[in-house]
């Protein structure tokens, strides 16, 4: 990878069974990006708006909605149709103001467009910059930032995930790969994607294609990287020892742009779920048997995005369009709910999500430029309001001494409460 370093102011191939091996690809020289690509990735209120359905330009608009404070769900196994209920208003979580130590890092150029970040052991945060076509790290010590262009990049890294050998993992949602860069060599494996082949609808009798578009992945006990695809609906896992994908369709009959699997994480006992951001739904995938099971919250109709598990096995998940956090409890189908802070019905946003190894619940609450704990006990959320007017956190990951890090616009954010 093509690489810069610069300090803030003041900051295989395996498609479906196939059995094909990845290769190590040489680096490239430099970006890859067009004027035409910057306009679609402005990482704003659109992108959250269904994030990035690619090749056709399609983009689906999320609806308000609400929920009841307890919720009972419907569970079905996949490919059964789930009962239908009607929406009740939730009124918001009580929310406590709270002060809190902020510092800001800006990134060296503006309309970075930073995207979810990860940490590795030596504090460094790992992220994608989709308006620049980066990968970059930042590192805290030396308030450097170091950006790397991926190979063949088309400014579509969305998400990253750190190994335990500190190598690292991402998806390229736009160049359809899943890759693996190693830090101390500056190379990178490259998973390639099957791509997907779909009627023109403006253009009778042609045909359209669509990559599959990786959204989010997740690293298992056994270094199995688990990652969802948008536009093939479907659920992905890559051996990285063999470098033999498996895909898992999440419906029973093939479709495409339908159900937006997005989010993606695994539980103590090894389960991976999953979130459809079109429909509702949260998803199970036993990696033993192949079996999908579906939990359904009823009276309630969001877009579901981020998802993580508890040391407990409860699922947390956060929906941005009715500005929602909700637990599931597996054994019994339960959900609850919990309405971020807002200043008007009208704004929500809602969207990064981590759990500490302390257990506290911790989110980004993007329209209201502010970071957020959900106190359990008291029912209620204690509010950090961001002091840069207009930073859009987006993403959030614990550091170390009980430091939150977040992406902004343009900026990397450093929260101790």
């Amino acid at each position: 990878m093509s690489k810069k370093e610069q300090s803030p102011q003041g900051g295989k191939e395996d498609n479906e069974g196939n059995g094909t091996r990845s290769k190590q690809l040489a680096v490239l020289p430099g970006p890859r990006r067009t004027a035409s690509w910057s306009a679609r990735r402005r990482r704003d209120a659109c992108l959250l708006l269904v994030l990035l359905l690619l090749g056709v330009g399609t983009l689906f608009v999320l609806t308000s909605g609400g929920a009841t404070p307890r919720l009972q769900s419907n569970t079905r196994q996949a490919g059964t149709s789930p009962a239908t209920a009607a929406k009740t208003p939730s009124p918001p979580t009580p929310s406590l103001p709270a002060t809190g130590v902020f510092r800001e890092y800006p990134l060296p150029q503006s309309d970075s467009q930073l995207m979810r970040p990860a940490i590795d052991r030596e504090g460094r945060l790992w992220f994608g910059e989709m308006g620049q076509n980066f990968l970059a790290v930042f590192d805290p010590r030396t308030q450097v930032f170091q950006q790397m262009t991926p190979p063949g990049g088309l400014s579509g890294v969305m998400s990253v995930q750190v190994a335990p050998d500190d190598t690292i993992w991402f998806v390229e949602q736009y160049a359809n790969y899943i890759g693996h860069y190693f830090p101390r060599t500056g190379r990178c494996h490259l998973y390639p994607l099957h791509t997907l082949t779909v009627p023109d609808p403006q253009s009778p009798g042609k045909t359209l294609t669509l990559p599959s578009a990786p959204n989010e992945l997740a690293l298992d006990a056994h270094g199995t990287v688990w990652f969802t695809e948008m536009n093939a609906d479907a659920l992905g896992r890559l051996d990285p020892q063999t470098g033999l994908m498996r895909h898992y369709p999440l419906s029973p009959k093939r479709s495409v742009q339908t159900l937006l699997p997005y989010g993606v994480t695994i539980d103590p006992g090894g389960m991976v779920w999953f979130t459809e951001a079109s429909n509702d739904q949260v998803g199970r995938l036993d990696p033993a048997t192949g079996t999908i099971r579906l939990f359904m919250p009823k009276g309630l109709t969001v877009q579901l995005m981020e998802i993580a598990s508890d040391a407990h096995g409860i699922i947390w998940v956060t929906s941005f369009s009715a500005g929602l956090l909700l637990s599931l409890d597996p054994r019994t189908g339960l959900f609850t709910s919990y309405a971020a802070p807002r200043t008007s019905p009208s704004t929500g946003g809602l969207y990064g999500l981590v759990i500490t190894p302390a257990g506290e619940i911790w989110v980004t609450v993007f329209a209201e430029n502010a970071i957020a704990r959900l106190d359990v006990a008291a029912h209620r959320f204690i509010t950090y309001t961001v002091p840069a007017p207009g930073s859009e956190p987006l993403g959030i990951v614990m550091g170390t001494n009980h430091t939150l890090w977040f992406t902004e616009l343009d900026r990397i954010g450093m929260l101790r409460p």
